[in-house]
Protein backbone atom coordinates (compact mmCIF):
# COMPACT_ATOMS: atom_id res chain seq x y z
CA UNK A 1 0.00 0.00 0.00
CA UNK A 2 2.59 2.31 0.67
CA UNK A 3 4.60 1.70 -2.86
CA UNK A 4 0.99 2.03 -4.38
CA UNK A 5 0.60 5.53 -2.36
CA UNK A 6 3.76 6.94 -3.49
CA UNK A 7 3.04 6.12 -7.26
CA UNK A 8 -0.44 7.80 -7.23
CA UNK A 9 1.36 10.54 -5.30
CA UNK A 10 3.73 10.64 -8.37
CA UNK A 11 1.41 10.29 -10.94
CA UNK A 12 -1.42 12.65 -10.25
CA UNK A 13 -1.63 14.88 -6.89
CA UNK A 14 -2.64 18.48 -6.02
CA UNK A 15 0.56 20.72 -5.93
CA UNK A 16 -0.51 24.14 -4.68
CA UNK A 17 -3.46 25.61 -3.68
CA UNK A 18 -4.89 29.59 -4.54
CA UNK A 19 -7.47 31.71 -3.94
CA UNK A 20 -10.08 32.84 -6.30
CA UNK A 21 -13.21 34.55 -6.15
CA UNK A 22 -14.99 31.71 -6.78
CA UNK A 23 -12.95 29.64 -3.37
CA UNK A 24 -10.17 27.79 -3.18
CA UNK A 25 -8.10 26.92 -6.62
CA UNK A 26 -5.66 23.71 -7.25
CA UNK A 27 -3.09 23.19 -9.10
CA UNK A 28 -1.99 19.70 -10.58
CA UNK A 29 0.96 17.77 -10.91
CA UNK A 30 -0.39 17.31 -14.60
CA UNK A 31 -0.27 19.67 -17.46
CA UNK A 32 -3.95 20.73 -18.91
CA UNK A 33 -5.60 22.46 -21.12
CA UNK A 34 -7.01 25.52 -20.18
CA UNK A 35 -6.66 24.13 -16.82
CA UNK A 36 -9.80 22.05 -17.03
CA UNK A 37 -8.36 18.79 -15.89
CA UNK A 38 -11.12 16.40 -17.84
CA UNK A 39 -8.89 13.14 -17.27
CA UNK A 40 -9.85 10.51 -14.46
CA UNK A 41 -7.95 7.83 -12.92
CA UNK A 42 -9.43 4.09 -11.89
CA UNK A 43 -7.21 1.49 -10.68
CA UNK A 44 -7.79 -2.46 -10.61
CA UNK A 45 -6.41 -4.47 -7.63
CA UNK A 46 -4.81 -8.09 -7.61
CA UNK A 47 -3.06 -9.25 -4.65
CA UNK A 48 -1.98 -5.99 -3.03
CA UNK A 49 -1.05 -6.56 0.52
CA UNK A 50 -3.31 -4.27 2.61
CA UNK A 51 -6.08 -3.85 -0.03
CA UNK A 52 -9.15 -6.09 -1.18
CA UNK A 53 -9.48 -6.80 -4.56
CA UNK A 54 -11.64 -4.95 -6.68
CA UNK A 55 -12.16 -1.77 -9.10
CA UNK A 56 -11.62 1.83 -7.83
CA UNK A 57 -11.96 5.32 -8.46
CA UNK A 58 -9.13 7.36 -6.97
CA UNK A 59 -10.09 10.94 -5.52
CA UNK A 60 -7.32 12.82 -6.22
CA UNK A 61 -8.63 15.89 -3.48
CA UNK A 62 -8.19 13.47 -0.87
CA UNK A 63 -5.36 10.84 -2.12
CA UNK A 64 -7.85 7.76 -1.39
CA UNK A 65 -9.40 5.39 -3.37
CA UNK A 66 -13.26 4.66 -3.55
CA UNK A 67 -15.02 1.21 -4.42
CA UNK A 68 -16.28 0.72 -7.04
CA UNK A 69 -16.17 -2.96 -7.67
CA UNK A 70 -15.73 -5.20 -4.70
CA UNK A 71 -14.34 -8.13 -6.05
CA UNK A 72 -11.29 -9.15 -8.41
CA UNK A 73 -11.92 -7.95 -11.84
CA UNK A 74 -8.89 -9.22 -13.02
CA UNK A 75 -10.24 -12.19 -15.53
CA UNK A 76 -12.20 -8.76 -17.27
CA UNK A 77 -8.84 -7.00 -17.38
CA UNK A 78 -7.29 -9.64 -18.46
CA UNK A 79 -9.85 -10.50 -21.53
CA UNK A 80 -10.59 -6.96 -22.52
CA UNK A 81 -7.05 -5.35 -22.88
CA UNK A 82 -5.44 -8.42 -23.98
CA UNK A 83 -2.26 -8.74 -21.65
CA UNK A 84 1.28 -9.90 -22.63
CA UNK A 85 0.58 -14.14 -22.50
CA UNK A 86 -2.89 -13.79 -20.92
CA UNK A 87 -0.54 -12.55 -17.39
CA UNK A 88 -2.34 -11.18 -14.84
CA UNK A 89 -1.80 -7.71 -13.66
CA UNK A 90 -1.05 -7.03 -9.84
CA UNK A 91 -2.03 -3.08 -10.80
CA UNK A 92 -3.98 -1.72 -13.89
CA UNK A 93 -4.63 2.46 -13.70
CA UNK A 94 -7.58 2.99 -16.24
CA UNK A 95 -7.16 6.85 -17.91
CA UNK A 96 -10.61 8.42 -18.94
CA UNK A 97 -11.53 11.86 -20.07
CA UNK A 98 -15.02 13.03 -19.41
CA UNK A 99 -16.02 15.10 -22.52
CA UNK A 100 -17.78 18.33 -21.08
CA UNK A 101 -14.99 19.22 -18.55
CA UNK A 102 -13.14 20.43 -21.59
CA UNK A 103 -15.90 20.54 -24.23
CA UNK A 104 -18.01 23.42 -22.34
CA UNK A 105 -15.10 25.59 -23.93
CA UNK A 106 -12.62 24.13 -26.41
CA UNK A 107 -16.20 22.28 -28.06
CA UNK A 108 -15.46 19.91 -30.83
CA UNK A 109 -11.64 20.43 -31.21
CA UNK A 110 -11.66 19.37 -27.49
CA UNK A 111 -11.36 15.60 -28.12
CA UNK A 112 -7.39 16.74 -28.90
CA UNK A 113 -7.36 18.04 -25.91
CA UNK A 114 -8.62 14.89 -24.17
CA UNK A 115 -6.37 12.60 -25.81
CA UNK A 116 -3.07 15.28 -25.04
CA UNK A 117 -4.11 15.58 -21.22
CA UNK A 118 -4.20 11.96 -20.93
CA UNK A 119 -0.65 11.58 -22.83
CA UNK A 120 0.17 14.52 -19.89
CA UNK A 121 -1.00 11.68 -17.18
CA UNK A 122 0.06 8.76 -18.54
CA UNK A 123 3.71 9.92 -18.82
CA UNK A 124 3.23 11.59 -15.38
CA UNK A 125 2.52 7.44 -14.23
CA UNK A 126 5.14 5.92 -16.14
CA UNK A 127 7.99 8.52 -15.04
CA UNK A 128 6.55 7.32 -11.45
CA UNK A 129 6.75 3.28 -11.98
CA UNK A 130 10.54 4.01 -13.71
CA UNK A 131 11.45 6.29 -10.68
CA UNK A 132 10.05 3.45 -8.53
CA UNK A 133 11.37 0.34 -10.80
CA UNK A 134 8.32 -1.29 -11.03
CA UNK A 135 7.92 -2.92 -15.02
CA UNK A 136 5.05 -1.73 -16.50
CA UNK A 137 2.92 -2.35 -19.55
CA UNK A 138 1.22 0.78 -21.65
CA UNK A 139 -2.15 -0.59 -23.54
CA UNK A 140 -3.64 1.63 -25.84
CA UNK A 141 -5.43 -1.48 -27.66
CA UNK A 142 -8.50 -2.81 -25.95
CA UNK A 143 -11.89 -3.44 -26.44
CA UNK A 144 -13.25 -0.05 -25.88
CA UNK A 145 -16.99 -1.07 -24.75
CA UNK A 146 -16.13 -3.68 -22.49
CA UNK A 147 -13.58 -1.67 -20.25
CA UNK A 148 -16.18 1.14 -20.39
CA UNK A 149 -18.93 -1.30 -19.49
CA UNK A 150 -16.27 -2.43 -16.32
CA UNK A 151 -15.77 1.24 -15.20
CA UNK A 152 -19.23 1.93 -15.06
CA UNK A 153 -18.90 4.97 -17.74
CA UNK A 154 -21.54 6.74 -19.43
CA UNK A 155 -20.07 6.45 -22.62
CA UNK A 156 -21.55 9.69 -24.27
CA UNK A 157 -19.63 11.59 -21.15
CA UNK A 158 -16.93 9.47 -20.42
CA UNK A 159 -14.66 6.87 -22.56
CA UNK A 160 -11.42 5.25 -21.32
CA UNK A 161 -8.63 6.46 -23.89
CA UNK A 162 -5.23 4.67 -21.90
CA UNK A 163 -4.33 1.79 -19.63
CA UNK A 164 -1.07 1.16 -17.49
CA UNK A 165 -0.51 -2.49 -16.41
CA UNK A 166 2.02 -3.44 -13.54
CA UNK A 167 2.20 -7.00 -14.68
CA UNK A 168 2.25 -9.92 -12.26
CA UNK A 169 3.86 -13.56 -13.00
CA UNK A 170 0.90 -15.50 -13.01
CA UNK A 171 -0.83 -16.10 -16.24
CA UNK A 172 -4.86 -16.29 -16.97
CA UNK A 173 -6.21 -19.87 -17.19
CA UNK A 174 -8.95 -20.41 -19.82
CA UNK A 175 -11.73 -20.39 -17.92
CA UNK A 176 -15.44 -18.68 -18.64
CA UNK A 177 -15.69 -15.23 -17.62
CA UNK A 178 -18.89 -13.76 -15.53
CA UNK A 179 -20.91 -11.12 -16.94
CA UNK A 180 -20.48 -7.88 -15.73
CA UNK A 181 -22.65 -6.55 -13.55
CA UNK A 182 -24.37 -3.10 -13.85
CA UNK A 183 -23.56 -0.46 -11.17
CA UNK A 184 -26.30 1.49 -9.37
CA UNK A 185 -27.31 4.61 -10.94
CA UNK A 186 -25.60 6.85 -9.02
CA UNK A 187 -22.50 5.56 -9.71
CA UNK A 188 -23.08 5.80 -14.01
CA UNK A 189 -24.42 9.65 -13.27
CA UNK A 190 -20.67 10.91 -12.11
CA UNK A 191 -19.72 11.70 -15.55
CA UNK A 192 -22.57 14.27 -15.36
CA UNK A 193 -20.13 17.50 -14.32
CA UNK A 194 -22.61 20.33 -14.84
CA UNK A 195 -26.54 20.73 -14.20
CA UNK A 196 -26.48 21.84 -17.77
CA UNK A 197 -24.29 20.36 -19.95
CA UNK A 198 -24.21 21.25 -23.54
CA UNK A 199 -24.30 17.88 -26.07
CA UNK A 200 -21.06 17.76 -29.21
CA UNK A 201 -21.86 14.87 -30.87
CA UNK A 202 -18.59 15.34 -33.13
CA UNK A 203 -16.60 14.55 -29.98
CA UNK A 204 -18.55 11.06 -29.86
CA UNK A 205 -18.06 10.31 -33.83
CA UNK A 206 -14.42 11.50 -33.20
CA UNK A 207 -14.10 8.96 -30.80
CA UNK A 208 -15.95 5.89 -31.98
CA UNK A 209 -14.38 6.35 -35.29
CA UNK A 210 -11.20 5.45 -33.72
CA UNK A 211 -12.68 2.20 -32.23
CA UNK A 212 -11.90 -0.56 -34.65
CA UNK A 213 -8.54 -2.34 -33.88
CA UNK A 214 -6.58 -3.42 -36.54
CA UNK A 215 -5.28 -7.09 -35.90
CA UNK A 216 -1.62 -7.23 -37.51
CA UNK A 217 -0.58 -3.35 -37.96
CA UNK A 218 2.15 -3.19 -39.95
CA UNK A 219 5.22 -1.47 -38.91
CA UNK A 220 5.41 1.95 -40.32
CA UNK A 221 8.66 3.77 -41.57
CA UNK A 222 10.54 6.75 -39.64
CA UNK A 223 7.85 9.20 -39.65
CA UNK A 224 10.74 12.15 -39.76
CA UNK A 225 10.91 10.42 -44.10
CA UNK A 226 7.22 11.22 -44.33
CA UNK A 227 6.76 14.72 -43.43
CA UNK A 228 7.45 16.04 -47.18
CA UNK A 229 10.51 17.90 -45.89
CA UNK A 230 14.30 16.92 -46.20
CA UNK A 231 17.05 18.20 -43.69
CA UNK A 232 19.83 19.36 -46.10
CA UNK A 233 22.82 18.41 -43.04
CA UNK A 234 22.32 16.73 -39.67
CA UNK A 235 24.35 16.90 -36.81
CA UNK A 236 25.02 15.33 -33.55
CA UNK A 237 23.09 16.39 -30.74
CA UNK A 238 25.57 17.17 -27.90
CA UNK A 239 24.59 15.61 -24.71
CA UNK A 240 25.77 16.82 -21.66
CA UNK A 241 27.71 15.18 -19.40
CA UNK A 242 25.29 16.58 -16.45
CA UNK A 243 22.24 17.74 -16.69
CA UNK A 244 21.91 21.73 -15.60
CA UNK A 245 19.35 20.72 -13.03
CA UNK A 246 18.38 22.99 -10.21
CA UNK A 247 16.11 20.74 -8.62
CA UNK A 248 15.51 16.63 -8.70
CA UNK A 249 12.59 14.99 -9.73
CA UNK A 250 10.32 15.15 -6.85
CA UNK A 251 10.79 19.01 -6.63
CA UNK A 252 10.09 19.71 -10.14
CA UNK A 253 6.83 17.66 -9.87
CA UNK A 254 5.56 19.81 -7.20
CA UNK A 255 6.60 23.41 -9.25
CA UNK A 256 5.54 22.21 -12.65
CA UNK A 257 3.44 25.27 -14.05
CA UNK A 258 2.60 26.22 -18.05
CA UNK A 259 5.12 29.04 -17.42
CA UNK A 260 4.86 31.51 -20.40
CA UNK A 261 6.60 34.60 -19.90
CA UNK A 262 9.12 34.13 -21.57
CA UNK A 263 11.88 36.70 -22.33
CA UNK A 264 14.14 36.76 -25.19
CA UNK A 265 17.63 35.30 -23.63
CA UNK A 266 19.83 32.97 -24.83
CA UNK A 267 19.48 29.27 -24.03
CA UNK A 268 22.65 27.51 -23.42
CA UNK A 269 24.04 24.65 -25.35
CA UNK A 270 23.59 21.87 -22.15
CA UNK A 271 20.11 23.26 -21.83
CA UNK A 272 19.18 21.81 -25.73
CA UNK A 273 21.28 19.42 -25.30
CA UNK A 274 19.75 17.91 -22.19
CA UNK A 275 16.19 18.86 -23.29
CA UNK A 276 16.84 16.74 -26.77
CA UNK A 277 18.19 14.11 -24.49
CA UNK A 278 14.78 13.79 -22.74
CA UNK A 279 12.88 13.03 -25.85
CA UNK A 280 15.34 10.26 -27.34
CA UNK A 281 15.72 8.10 -24.12
CA UNK A 282 14.94 4.59 -24.52
CA UNK A 283 13.26 2.82 -21.78
CA UNK A 284 14.98 -0.84 -21.81
CA UNK A 285 11.92 -2.02 -19.81
CA UNK A 286 9.41 -1.24 -22.97
CA UNK A 287 7.90 -4.07 -24.44
CA UNK A 288 7.71 -4.15 -28.19
CA UNK A 289 3.96 -2.74 -28.51
CA UNK A 290 5.07 0.42 -26.55
CA UNK A 291 7.98 1.54 -28.30
CA UNK A 292 5.62 1.54 -31.98
CA UNK A 293 3.53 3.93 -30.26
CA UNK A 294 5.76 6.80 -30.54
CA UNK A 295 6.73 5.75 -34.16
CA UNK A 296 3.14 7.71 -35.10
CA UNK A 297 5.36 11.28 -34.30
CA UNK A 298 8.30 13.07 -35.69
CA UNK A 299 9.88 15.62 -33.38
CA UNK A 300 10.54 19.19 -34.65
CA UNK A 301 12.31 21.93 -33.22
CA UNK A 302 12.21 25.48 -34.18
CA UNK A 303 15.34 27.17 -32.81
CA UNK A 304 14.76 31.29 -32.02
CA UNK A 305 17.15 32.09 -29.17
CA UNK A 306 19.67 29.22 -29.02
CA UNK A 307 23.22 29.94 -27.86
CA UNK A 308 25.54 28.32 -31.39
CA UNK A 309 22.50 27.30 -33.15
CA UNK A 310 20.91 29.45 -36.33
CA UNK A 311 17.70 30.34 -35.62
CA UNK A 312 15.77 27.79 -38.38
CA UNK A 313 13.01 24.72 -38.59
CA UNK A 314 14.71 21.37 -37.47
CA UNK A 315 14.20 17.51 -37.28
CA UNK A 316 14.91 15.52 -34.50
CA UNK A 317 16.21 11.46 -35.29
CA UNK A 318 15.55 10.18 -31.45
CA UNK A 319 17.39 7.06 -32.94
CA UNK A 320 20.70 8.53 -33.49
CA UNK A 321 20.42 11.56 -31.03
CA UNK A 322 20.55 13.82 -33.93
CA UNK A 323 19.00 17.47 -35.97
CA UNK A 324 18.87 18.10 -39.25
CA UNK A 325 18.44 21.37 -40.62
CA UNK A 326 14.98 21.61 -43.43
CA UNK A 327 15.02 25.53 -43.36
CA UNK A 328 16.71 28.69 -41.64
CA UNK A 329 14.85 31.37 -40.59
CA UNK A 330 13.00 33.04 -37.92
CA UNK A 331 9.97 31.25 -37.48
CA UNK A 332 8.84 32.28 -33.67
CA UNK A 333 6.73 34.96 -34.88
CA UNK A 334 5.09 33.55 -37.59
CA UNK A 335 3.77 30.79 -35.55
CA UNK A 336 2.88 32.89 -32.41
CA UNK A 337 0.35 34.05 -34.99
CA UNK A 338 -0.57 30.34 -36.44
CA UNK A 339 -1.24 29.89 -32.85
CA UNK A 340 -4.21 32.52 -32.61
CA UNK A 341 -1.36 35.30 -32.17
CA UNK A 342 -0.48 34.20 -28.67
CA UNK A 343 2.21 36.73 -29.01
CA UNK A 344 4.39 35.18 -26.01
CA UNK A 345 5.19 32.98 -27.71
CA UNK A 346 7.76 34.83 -29.87
CA UNK A 347 9.60 35.33 -26.76
CA UNK A 348 10.81 31.38 -26.13
CA UNK A 349 13.78 29.87 -27.04
CA UNK A 350 12.45 26.74 -28.70
CA UNK A 351 9.37 25.90 -29.86
CA UNK A 352 9.06 21.97 -29.96
CA UNK A 353 6.76 20.45 -32.51
CA UNK A 354 4.83 17.28 -32.62
CA UNK A 355 4.42 16.17 -36.40
CA UNK A 356 2.50 13.10 -38.05
CA UNK A 357 1.78 11.80 -41.65
CA UNK A 358 -1.96 11.32 -40.97
CA UNK A 359 -2.14 9.15 -44.46
CA UNK A 360 0.47 7.04 -43.33
CA UNK A 361 -0.84 6.62 -39.67
CA UNK A 362 -3.89 5.71 -40.93
CA UNK A 363 -2.40 2.96 -43.66
CA UNK A 364 -0.54 1.78 -40.85
CA UNK A 365 -3.16 1.40 -37.47
CA UNK A 366 -6.06 2.67 -39.24
CA UNK A 367 -8.09 5.31 -37.51
CA UNK A 368 -7.26 4.66 -34.30
CA UNK A 369 -3.69 5.63 -34.85
CA UNK A 370 -4.92 9.16 -34.38
CA UNK A 371 -5.17 8.53 -30.65
CA UNK A 372 -1.68 6.99 -30.52
CA UNK A 373 -0.35 9.88 -32.34
CA UNK A 374 -2.47 12.29 -30.11
CA UNK A 375 -1.16 10.45 -26.95
CA UNK A 376 2.36 10.07 -27.55
CA UNK A 377 2.19 13.86 -28.23
CA UNK A 378 0.40 14.40 -24.80
CA UNK A 379 3.26 12.32 -23.06
CA UNK A 380 6.58 13.96 -24.98
CA UNK A 381 4.94 17.12 -23.62
CA UNK A 382 4.54 16.38 -20.97
CA UNK A 383 8.14 15.04 -20.46
CA UNK A 384 9.44 18.35 -21.49
CA UNK A 385 7.43 20.23 -18.49
CA UNK A 386 9.55 18.17 -16.03
CA UNK A 387 12.70 18.39 -17.75
CA UNK A 388 11.82 22.25 -18.50
CA UNK A 389 11.25 22.95 -14.35
CA UNK A 390 14.18 20.68 -12.92
CA UNK A 391 16.71 23.17 -15.25
CA UNK A 392 14.73 26.35 -14.10
CA UNK A 393 13.05 27.08 -17.11
CA UNK A 394 9.21 27.83 -18.48
CA UNK A 395 7.33 25.01 -20.44
CA UNK A 396 3.75 25.82 -22.18
CA UNK A 397 1.81 23.42 -24.50
CA UNK A 398 -0.11 24.71 -27.24
CA UNK A 399 -3.04 22.85 -28.94
CA UNK A 400 -4.68 25.76 -30.22
CA UNK A 401 -3.74 26.42 -33.73
CA UNK A 402 -4.55 27.23 -37.25
CA UNK A 403 -3.65 23.63 -38.76
CA UNK A 404 -3.20 24.21 -42.56
CA UNK A 405 -1.15 27.74 -41.97
CA UNK A 406 1.00 26.30 -39.30
CA UNK A 407 1.88 22.93 -42.38
CA UNK A 408 2.05 25.67 -45.03
CA UNK A 409 4.68 27.72 -42.74
CA UNK A 410 6.56 24.61 -42.06
CA UNK A 411 6.69 23.73 -45.66
CA UNK A 412 5.00 20.30 -44.72
CA UNK A 413 3.29 17.81 -47.58
CA UNK A 414 -0.71 17.77 -47.97
CA UNK A 415 -1.25 15.15 -45.67
CA UNK A 416 1.18 16.64 -42.95
CA UNK A 417 -0.18 18.04 -39.83
CA UNK A 418 1.15 19.54 -36.20
CA UNK A 419 -0.54 18.19 -33.37
CA UNK A 420 0.99 19.99 -30.55
CA UNK A 421 3.51 22.41 -30.18
CA UNK A 422 5.33 23.48 -26.59
CA UNK A 423 7.28 26.30 -26.10
CA UNK A 424 10.00 26.68 -23.75
CA UNK A 425 12.97 29.07 -22.65
CA UNK A 426 14.13 31.27 -19.89
CA UNK A 427 11.26 33.07 -17.91
CA UNK A 428 11.22 36.63 -15.99
CA UNK A 429 10.61 34.51 -12.46
CA UNK A 430 13.36 32.11 -12.26
CA UNK A 431 12.28 28.72 -10.94
CA UNK A 432 14.09 27.34 -8.17
CA UNK A 433 14.12 24.64 -5.88
CA UNK A 434 12.29 24.99 -1.90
Amino acid sequence: MEVLSLILRLAHTLTAKARSAGGDYYFRSVASAGALYPTELYMASHSVRGLDDGLYHFAIHRHCLYPIRAYDVCSHVVRFTQTPDNRVPRLSFFLTAIFFRSAWKYRDRSYRYHLLDTGHLVENMVLALKALKVPYHLCYEFDDGKVNQLLGLDETKEVCLAVVHVLGTHTMADAPVEEITQLPGEMRTASQVAAKETDYPAIREFHQASGSLIPEAGRASEMRLELGVVPETWTEALVPSTWPEVMNYSEALYKRRSRRNFVKEPLSKDHVGALLDSLSAKDPTESAGDAEYPRTLSVGLLAGHVEGMEPGFYLLDTTKASLGLVTYGDFMESMAHICLDQQWLGNAALHFLFLTNLELMDRTWGARGYRYAMLSAGRMGQRLYMAATAMGMGCCGIGALYDGEAAERLGLGEASRLLYLVALGPVKSKIVAT
